[in-house]
């Protein structure tokens, strides 16, 4: 079996308050992009044991293969679910440490994969429950589509309607900067949101540079400006709305049409155009 685990962007990121837990609240829309990996499973059927076997090529991931996200997506569902030994090979086409989600949209597409392949009937709910356990952000790829999110982005709002962007065109661009989230995180300082992110989403897309902020960019920004340096070259492309993703490093433009060599302006960084 073959899925194509996709990345997503962040309209928006407010961090309204810090947690007891040490964590943070924090109001986000989240909306799915067309950029994507390659996961493919099958059973292992020369192995005895259970166990997930994993190659991955592509972006090379760091760390022992056992700390991976799909590898632990593996043994949750291992954990409830009788499944056999299974391998696994990732193509790694998102780029890592961008504030794109791809390694936690691995993750939710290896539970479904594991669903559809093994017959397990696993509902869509508890598929959410389950990648809850992997990270705040991996349950959002099981419905896999626009949303609003508070909590640490793990408390979903369907009935909030998030517009179509369909018929834009979005170029995402990742400069060669690491960001940690830690650090990202711990240079906040929560406070509530100036406009109202819900209701701001829902106005023409050229009036969100106005009223729809991520907090992280101005930390961000200060230690890497390289950073900020795209965002401005996005919107002297002729961007409608630009923003970083998450905690960074990726930035995204918003534009009603295609740009031509676009590239150009981007030299030694990962720049990609695509639909929306």
């Amino acid at each position: 079996m073959i899925v194509f685990p996709n990345a997503k962007i962040n309209i928006g990121l407010n961090i309204v308050e810090r947690r007891p837990d040490g964590y943070h609240n924090l109001k986000s829309v989240f909306y799915p992009i067309k950029i994507y990996d390659r996961l493919q499973v099958e059973e292992a059927t020369n192995s005895l044991a259970a166990e997930c076997n994993i190659v991955s090529e592509g972006y090379t991931i760091a760390g022992d293969s056992k700390d991976n996200l799909v590898v632990k997506a593996y043994n949750l569902i291992r954990q409830e679910y009788k499944i056999p030994a299974v391998n696994v090979k990732l193509t790694k086409l998102i780029p890592m440490g961008a504030g794109l989600g791809g390694g936690s949209s691995d993750a939710a597409y290896m539970l479904k994969a594991l669903n559809d392949l093994f017959e397990l009937n696993i509902s869509e709910e508890k598929l959410q429950q389950i990648a809850a356990k992997l990270g705040a952000d991996c349950a959002i790829f099981i419905k896999n589509q626009p949303v609003y999110a508070t909590g640490i982005g793990n408390v979903f709002h369907y009935d909030v309607k998030i517009p179509s962007l369909a018929g834009k065109t979005i170029i995402v661009v990742k400069p060669d900067v690491f960001v940690s989230t830690k650090d990202a995180y711990s240079m906040i300082h929560p406070k509530s949101p100036k406009y109202s992110l819900t209701e701001s989403i829902c106005k023409p897309t050229e009036t969100w540079k106005d009223t729809i902020v991520n907090d992280f960019e101005v930390s961000v920004f200060a230690k890497f400006p390289l950073i900020g340096d795209v965002k401005t070259k996005l919107y002297n492309l002729g961007a409608e709305y630009a923003s970083m993703s998450g905690s960074g490093s990726s930035v995204f433009g918003i534009f009603n049409k295609p740009i031509e060599n676009f590239e150009i302006h981007f030299p030694d960084m990962f720049s990609v155009q695509i639909p929306l």
